[in-house]
């Protein structure tokens, strides 16, 4: 949700701290501001104005080149309406001290009662004001020492939260805190970097370093000390950022949307490097010191939107070529009830991000029940990965779009490459059958580079459909996901009516809904699979009510000289939705375009959901 960026060193810190909030735009916010520091023990200067970022940018008519360290924030509206006065950053009432906050502080009430009963005067409705007025009072307390009052302040705290905050007495510091939130270092040469994405300073660094749970960072120009909240100093784990800057530009695309779905091949490929011999066998490393994966008896799938997707359609592929019963769970339902897990149960979790809060704490929680966790997740360092007994990074690249579209892909290729390792691994599959399903899975790239160079009729006829309201998705079999994510990307990005349909639930209750003109598009099951037929008759089911078939069906199958038809490549039956979901992006991205609507920004939505 929320983007957070800090800066401290030679540079004016405005520059790098307006690019940083420019970068995390993708995130979502209704709201942004800046807190710079200037003469050390005076106020510091905030400005903050409710709307997209040129709002702020149109009142900062100063450059500020005295500044060196500062900090910068985009607020999606949680406690409070996005107005100016809720913006971020919250300030003490001497003007002294200012904070950002990503996560909501459950205890903000009682908070703020003993804070006005202190004297501390508040001018927002936010939870996040309570910690600026708090840490005032720490600070004092504590000498001046803004590391130690911020963990004296966390201690007090409950919630999910990233915090930084500055102080005008030190005007070169940046202290942050973390609790169930992302937050990242950026290690530069004179100069540091606070952030809740690496892309926020990737122009200015490649050397990051990861905070752990409930952890004080201390930053400065010179250096980085890391603590827990004992203060205890702790050493935090290095890495290299393995994409630069120009990966998070648009590179020429109207849109970060429409430049991610072409590039999808290459994160195909890049997510695949490595994972074979030259001899076709499966080559997963990072499962092979996590032996319960072989033995399980029952495997849990937990995720959230998109990447729920992609679990049901990884599903078929566990079951059908491992033999290991698989269910898929919402993670934002899964610690509600009481499941039953045991140590024969391996969970594996799904998150872009790998800080989704729901997916998260479900992970947690089955932890807590004794199970093995793996994750699948694209961004290195995350929280998820961090406490998982193993994980499987997609590579897929920075992903900016809030709808997602190569990180899926890569999911569905990620939980492909767990089936056929168990099946390899524990001969549930021949040799050959295990060579000829990684020579598939080698053919995809090309495949879906096949179906991005014909898509100009697709664009030109999705554009046609732009005043419907309301369309329909039909699937069977592997295809009912992929329906499902064809009907969630278009509420996503044009703001419509849309729902997605396992073919054979029609006539149980969704047919009521066809009328004239209703647009449906219908995934065809390859040429030889068995429930080819039974689509079919939904097809024209829908067709005899006037419906405006729209149908994705590979080169062998014949198709009625009058519906619509979409062609993609003769595939693997469990690996088609991986071919079928791309003109399925390009609808709805289409539809976007054509009804106005925000692509890279959906309102209302925010790339990384980091609160429950």
């Amino acid at each position: 949700m929320c983007g957070i960026v800090g800066y401290t060193g030679e540079k004016a810190a405005l520059t790098p701290v307006l690019e940083g909030l420019r970068r995390l735009e993708y995130r979502g916010y209704d709201s942004a501001g800046v807190a710079l520091t200037t003469t050390k023990g005076e106020k510091l200067f905030v400005e903050k104005k409710a709307g997209k970022l040129a709002n702020l940018e149109a009142e900062l008519n100063d450059s500020h080149d005295n500044s060196h360290s500062g900090i910068g924030h985009t607020r999606w509206a949680t406690h409070g309406g996005p107005t100016d006065s809720n913006a971020h950053p919250h300030l003490s009432n001497d003007g002294k001290l200012a904070v950002i906050h990503n996560g909501i502080i459950e205890n903000y009430l009682e908070l703020r009662a003993e804070l006005e009963k202190r004297g501390h005067k508040f001018t927002s409705e936010t939870d996040t004001e309570s910690v600026a007025h708090l840490l005032s009072d720490a600070v004092t307390k504590n000498g001046g020492d803004l590391a130690a009052a911020m963990r004296a302040v966390c201690n007090e705290l409950r919630g999910s939260f990233t915090l930084l905050a500055i102080h005008s007495d030190s005007p070169e510091r940046i202290v942050g805190a973390r609790r169930n939130s992302p937050l990242v270092v950026g290690v530069g040469k004179g100069e540091n970097f606070l952030a809740s994405d690496v892309s926020a300073f990737i122009s200015y660094t490649k050397s990051a370093l990861e905070l752990g749970q409930d952890e004080v960072v201390d930053v400065t120009p010179s250096g980085v000390i890391v603590t827990n909240l004992a203060g205890k100093v702790i050493t935090p784990r290095a890495y290299e950022i393995t994409w630069d800057a120009s990966a998070a530009e648009r590179g020429g695309y109207p849109h970060f949307m429409l430049k991610e779905i072409f590039e999808q091949p290459k994160s195909i490929a890049d997510t695949l490097l490595g994972r074979f011999t030259e001899n076709s066998q499966i080559a997963i490393g990072e499962l092979d010191n996590l032996p319960e994966l072989l033995s399980a008896e029952r495997i849990l799938i937990l995720a959230c939107g998109t990447a729920y997707h992609a679990g049901l359609i990884g599903k078929y592929a566990i079951e059908t070529w491992a033999k290991i019963p698989v269910d898929v769970e919402l993670a934002s339902e899964f610690r509600y009830r009481d499941p039953v897990l045991t140590k024969k149960t391996v969970v594996i979790t799904i998150s872009q991000s790998g800080e989704t809060m729901d997916t998260l704490m479900a992970a947690r929680h089955a932890k807590s029940l004794g199970a093995k966790v793996i994750s699948i997740c694209n961004t290195n360092g995350s929280t998820i990965p961090r406490e998982s007994d193993a994980v499987i990074y997609t590579h897929a690249g920075p992903e900016i779009a809030v709808a997602s579209t190569k990180a899926l892909i890569t999911q569905i290729i990620a939980t492909a490459l767990i089936a056929l390792y168990i099946a390899d691994k524990n001969g549930a599959l021949k040799p050959s059958e295990v060579s000829g399903l990684i020579e598939e899975l080698l053919a995809l790239p090309a495949k879906v580079e096949q179906i991005l160079e014909t898509a100009e009729p697709l664009r030109e006829m999705s554009r046609g459909f732009k005043d419907a309201t309301s369309v329909l998705f039909l699937g069977r079999h592997v295809g009912y996901p992929a329906a499902l994510e064809g009907a969630l990307k278009l509420k996503e990005l044009a703001y419509m009516h849309a729902e997605g349909f396992a073919g054979g639930e029609l006539k149980h209750g969704p047919i009521a809904l066809i009328e004239s003109g209703t647009p449906v598009i219908a995934i065809m099951p390859p040429q030889r699979s068995e429930l080819r037929e039974k689509m079919a008759s939904n097809i024209q089911e829908v067709r005899a009510r006037g419906a405006n078939v729209i149908v994705i069906a590979d080169s062998e199958t014949v198709i009625p000289a009058d519906v619509h038809v979409i062609r993609i490549p003769v595939s693997n039956q469990l690996l088609q939705p991986i071919l079928a979901i791309v003109p399925l992006q390009i609808f709805a991205y289409e539809m976007a375009v054509a009804r106005g609507s925000d692509v890279d920004q959906p309102r209302n939505l925010a790339k990384s959901v980091t609160v429950e």
